[in-house]
């Protein structure tokens, strides 16, 4: 049973078949309303109903209706007068045509009706109707009168109700010829793309979810005033206004917004980490040192390690192990094996040709030869160490 007053009382004529109804809003409005005052005293400011005539305020039983002439003349219309109109929507809700739910313009879309059924007999009737529309998937196209005028309405189902649209006649939807954009602006397909990716990442929503925040600030705003509080303050944020965005920097930094509201990973980090895996960053990673590898490059023409425990060189390091090896005189076997692999570097990396004697004598001699050889790197131990 409804619980909401009817504005409207008739039938639904469906063919031959007339189903009792009545007319109920289905929507009702939880705009906060607001009364205009006197700014010097707060007195109430009221519009009052005046005869223009008799200069004096009149009741709203003594108010009709009347059509104004092109000349001024006021032509007074009855509710008697307009309910006898030889119309058949005077009192009907008139299907005309069953159309798929497409095909309608949702601009011409108005206020939204419920239609109850008016006593047991219309319950058959107003059934068979709710779900022909169901099983057909389609909408009903109807003309009806309501206030005066005549209507345009679509009729579907909303759970186990039929629900009725008012729609606006199609002349009076106006043309986008002089609202459209110019013509000349083109969208590139990277554009496309990221917009695309913005409506996947923000994905789908539950009406249900959403909420009038407005209202909800003005509701605030009133208690605290009315507390003698004060007003609560307005959120922080950067708020472009009117000014021109560079949209793909914009379509961009919104795709990363949404994707980390969503506790999603941008691309930025995915990028990142693939490039610390392909650099085994990690606890196994290798760390080489260019510093060494650039000093080793300054120095290509070198014969032979030197004797200066300070150099950076390989082969100077691997040398100088293989002499303090053959002071110590460890055995014969790990002292040759040492002092060959430091003949060896040198080699490769002086380019000179030398025989591994595994004594102590010949790696004396080697060093006494480089001595004689290379007399400037002497001069330039001391350089290196200050570079150092």
């Amino acid at each position: 049973m409804l619980h909401v007053r009817s504005i409207w009382n008739g039938a639904i004529s469906f063919g031959l078949v007339s189903i009792p109804i009545k007319v109920v809003n289905a929507t009702e409005s939880h705009s906060i309303s607001f009364r205009q005052i006197h700014l010097d005293d707060g007195g109430r400011i009221r519009y009052r109903k005046v005869c223009e005539l008799e200069d004096s305020e009149v009741s709203t039983a003594e108010i009709g209706k009347a059509y104004e002439d092109a000349d001024g003349t006021l032509i007074p219309i009855t509710d008697e007068d307009l309910a006898s109109l030889p119309i058949p929507t005077a009192r009907t809700i008139e299907i005309v045509a069953f159309v798929p739910a497409d095909r309608i313009d949702p601009l011409q879309m108005d206020t939204a009706y419920y239609l109850s059924a008016n006593g047991v007999p219309a319950a058959k009737p107003y059934v068979l109707l709710r779900e022909a529309l169901k099983r057909s998937q389609k909408v009903a196209v109807a003309k009806f009168a309501l206030r005066g005028r005549e209507r345009l309405g679509m009729l579907r189902v909303v759970g186990d109700v039929i629900a009725m649209h008012g729609l606006l006649w199609p002349d009076e939807i106006r043309a986008t010829d002089e609202v459209a954009p110019d013509a000349d602006v083109t969208v590139r397909d990277k554009e496309l793309d990221l917009a695309d990716a913005l409506m996947d990442t923000l994905g789908e929503v539950d009406l249900a979810d959403l909420h009038d925040d407005y209202r909800e600030a003005v509701e605030e705003l009133v208690t605290a005033k009315a507390e003698g509080h004060e007003a609560p303050a307005a959120p922080s944020g950067e708020k472009s206004g009117g000014k021109v965005l560079d949209l793909m920097a914009a379509l961009e930094k919104s795709v990363r917004a949404a994707k980390e509201s969503r506790g999603e990973e941008t691309e930025e980090a995915e990028e990142t980490e693939e490039a610390e895996e392909t650099t085994g960053t990690g606890e196994d990673a290798e760390v080489t040192h260019l510093p060494a590898r650039k000093s080793a490059a300054r120095r290509p023409a070198r014969t032979a390690p030197k004797e200066v425990g300070g150099k950076k060189s390989t082969s100077t390091a691997k040398k100088a192990a293989a002499k303090k090896t053959a002071a110590k005189k460890s055995t014969a076997k790990k002292s040759t094996a040492r002092k060959s692999t430091a003949k060896t570097t040198a080699k490769t990396a002086d380019g000179a040709t030398a025989k591994s004697t595994g004594g102590t004598a010949g790696s004396r001699t080697s060093a006494k030869k480089t001595a004689a050889k290379k007399t400037t790197t002497k001069k330039t131990a001391p350089r290196k160490r200050a570079s150092a």
